[in-house]
């Protein structure tokens, strides 16, 4: 009888989630309903809420998604972005493949995919169209580009499996690094071919002072780059102190080159090619009167993750109990050899990644799936990336396909329309994502040279 009513209750929020029906409230109405099925006590849900967010590590998740918002207000987002096209701009296909390259850039001082479709989708989806790119191209071309925000490093995503899984989270940046080059450099080659077929884009000339130029205006951005991958890996802070120096650092930029930017009357969104030198120097900044709404933004968006982190967890509590990790192990582990229950986890990851987020995924799957892996002998952090790298193709894959929604409402662009110019990218990523499989050594070797992983 509990087994029809807990199918009962699934079956009704399955409803409401196709109905549209927020993630959280469908989690939070399963557990509610199958811990009254099952007699578990309501007070369970309260605890182990206030307990699923009390790590100090979590602490880095609204500090990097601040530091997104802050890079992007101060205007050094657009100086990433400039130095990418001044680099390829040369080739059909070159702001496109900047683009994705700002888009690598920006996931390695945000961490999220979401924050970085939205940030490099708002900059350079006008300039595409603007260069006689297809709109409905431009705008898959931002959403695939934003599947790298949880793979770079530093990752909101690697934080929070890393807490789940009691892996270094360091460790795991390091496994991410190789795979999110790979990643950024097969989507460009998707978009230089599909914009040489198509004819799509103006071509600028390849000139050396450009390049030095754009270099000079986007210090700042390799400079936090460079303080994040600095102070992790020397030893000097922790991923989460990583994280508050970078909103720190990013916070101070912004308000100290507010009055210069206006003195020199740089503008955010503006031409950057016709000033001098001198000006390069200098990003726009923001203003004290701003700042409040920046963080209000941050706010808004870490206030979407944080409880669809914690009730997670007590999904994942639930499923416990039921035995859905013990009938899971079974099912692959009668599959037999090490590549098939490799790639039938591959394959569960990625279909729960076109229904469900990243973070829920992560929470739900990570703790069934790796001890899983473990026993046919997957090293941890080559599965993690592994994982992830699956979750983050679920970011353009339908029905949910979060960057889609993203790049249609900053564009304005219908969800499917961008769906048709997306399959070329998930291509690429799943080959990319089937490399990473086969070949340990592309997450791993990084960590093991670097002495973790021990």
């Amino acid at each position: 009888m509990d087994g029809l009513l807990i199918t009962l209750i699934s079956i009704g929020v399955t409803v409401l989630f196709v109905l549209g029906i927020p993630i959280f409230l469908i989690i939070g109405l399963w557990v509610v309903g199958v811990s009254l099925v099952i007699d578990f006590t309501l007070a369970n849900i309260g605890v182990t809420l206030y307990e699923g967010l009390y790590f100090f590590g979590l602490l880095a998740l609204p500090l990097f998604i601040l530091t997104g918002d802050l890079i992007n207000s101060a205007g050094i987002a657009k100086r990433m972005s400039d130095f990418a096209y001044s680099i390829l701009g040369w080739m059909r296909g070159g702001m496109g493949m900047s683009a994705l390259g700002a888009c690598g850039m920006f996931a390695a001082i945000s961490g999220s995919n979401s924050a970085t479709t939205a940030t490099i989708g708002s900059i350079m989806h006008p300039e595409m169209t603007r260069t006689n790119y297809d709109a409905n191209f431009a705008a898959a071309t931002i959403a695939a580009g934003g599947t790298v925000g949880i793979i770079i490093p530093p990752s909101i995503i690697f934080i929070v499996y890393g807490f789940l899984m009691n892996l270094s989270i360091s460790d795991l940046f390091l496994g991410g690094i190789v795979p999110g080059l790979m990643m950024v450099l097969a989507m460009q080659i998707t978009c230089w071919a599909m914009c040489r077929h198509f004819g799509w884009g103006d071509i600028i000339k390849f000139e050396i002072h450009r390049i030095i130029k754009a270099a000079i205006g986007a210090w700042l951005g390799f400079f936090a780059i460079g303080l994040v991958v600095w102070g992790i890996y020397t030893g000097k802070f922790s991923p989460t102190e990583a994280a508050g120096v970078t909103a720190g650092f990013c916070l101070l930029v912004g308000l100290f080159m507010y009055p210069f930017g206006r003195f020199f009357n740089l503008a955010r969104s503006g031409d950057t090619e016709n000033i001098s030198i001198a000006q390069t120097l200098l990003v726009p900044g923001f203003s004290l009167k701003e700042l409040p709404g920046i963080i209000l933004r941050s706010g808004q968006i870490t206030g979407m993750l944080a409880p669809l982190i914690a009730i997670s967890v007590v999904m994942q509590q639930l499923l416990s109990l039921l035995g859905a990790n013990a009938y899971v192990t079974d099912i692959l582990s009668n599959l037999g050899g090490y590549y098939a229950i490799l790639f039938a986890s591959m394959g569960i990851v990625l279909v729960a990644g076109t229904i469900l987020e990243s973070l829920p995924n992560t929470i739900i799957l990570a703790p069934i799936l790796a001890p899983i892996a473990a026993t046919i002998g997957v090293d941890p952090i080559h599965f993690a990336v592994i994982f992830l790298i699956g979750d983050a193709i679920g970011f353009i894959t339908p029905p949910y396909g979060l960057n889609l929604y993203v790049a249609s409402g900053i564009t304005g662009i219908p969800y499917f329309r961008i769906l048709k110019f997306t399959v070329p990218y998930l291509l690429s990523l799943l080959a990319v994502w089937f490399a990473v499989a086969m070949l340990p050594d592309l997450s791993t070797y990084l960590v093991n040279f670097q002495g973790g992983g021990r």
